[in-house]
């Protein structure tokens, strides 16, 4: 296959594709919306403010959405632009600033999508193992050293957000039934719950040097957030490629 990389963008010649990858993890305007400097430990969002991000979404053939555990921080809403000296600042809490987030985004789709040609994706909450001792490990401990996934059929982990998934299962069916955007929830969460061994642990490239204290002590620097490539995230893609194909 034919790749051109230019940037966050694949052309896949054979195909006649663009993949765009876009950056934009709270959805809406945010301070952190900077691809390589987004470290900021106090974020501020505008909840009423897409169109920054959302005019590069115009035209595509199928869109993938995905937006959560940015959201499970201590936000706070802007009302205003950020250079206003006038703007308000607003702590509404997770779940009501990310409806708020989410009723902008699928209002944005509703007037501006295509309905004969584009098809809305948004992935459900990917989750992390952190909490160990919710599978059985002293507490404190996490996806550290972790070989096999969690055999319990009925595990959900306290860090996955069940108000937050109805907010998103309810955004997905007005566009459908009020908006008729052709639009699909990809459940990916209970099957990336089990997988607690598929994370990229201490193997992973940090943002600043370890300490030796962090050294001596693996799981305070474990990563169980992220995914390892190739792993979980290719069963995603497979579920994609499903709903494209006959769904």
């Amino acid at each position: 296959m034919d790749l051109d990389l230019v940037s966050n963008i694949i052309l896949v010649k054979e195909y006649n594709a663009t993949i765009d990858f876009y950056w934009a993890p709270l959805l809406v305007e945010s301070n952190c919306d900077d691809a390589w400097h987004h470290r900021v430990k106090d974020r501020v969002l505008r909840v009423d403010s897409i169109e920054k991000h959302a005019r590069f979404w115009e035209d595509a053939d199928v869109l993938v959405f995905n937006s959560y555990l940015w959201w499970r921080l201590d936000l706070t809403v802007l009302w205003g632009s950020f250079e206003s000296a006038d703007a308000k600042y607003e702590q509404l809490g997770m779940l009501r600033t990310y409806e708020l987030g989410l009723q902008i985004w699928a209002d944005w789709l509703d007037t501006h999508v295509n309905r004969t040609k584009t098809r809305v994706f948004f992935v459900s909450m990917s989750p992390t193992h952190s909490r160990g001792e919710e599978w059985g490990k002293a507490e404190g401990e996490n996806c550290y050293n972790e070989t096999e996934p969690i055999s319990n059929a009925e595990y959900w982990g306290s860090e996955s957000s069940p108000g937050m998934m109805r907010l998103v299962e309810a955004a997905i069916k007005k566009l459908n039934e009020k908006s008729g955007v052709k639009a699909d929830l990809l459940n990916i969460t209970q099957l990336s719950e089990y997988r607690k061994e598929a994370h990229p642990s201490i193997y992973r490239k940090h943002w600043d040097p370890l300490t030796k204290e962090q050294l001596e002590n693996p799981s305070s620097y474990a990563d169980c957030t992220h995914w390892c490539l190739p792993g979980v995230p290719d069963v995603w893609n497979h579920f994609l490629y499903v709903y494209l194909l006959y769904l």
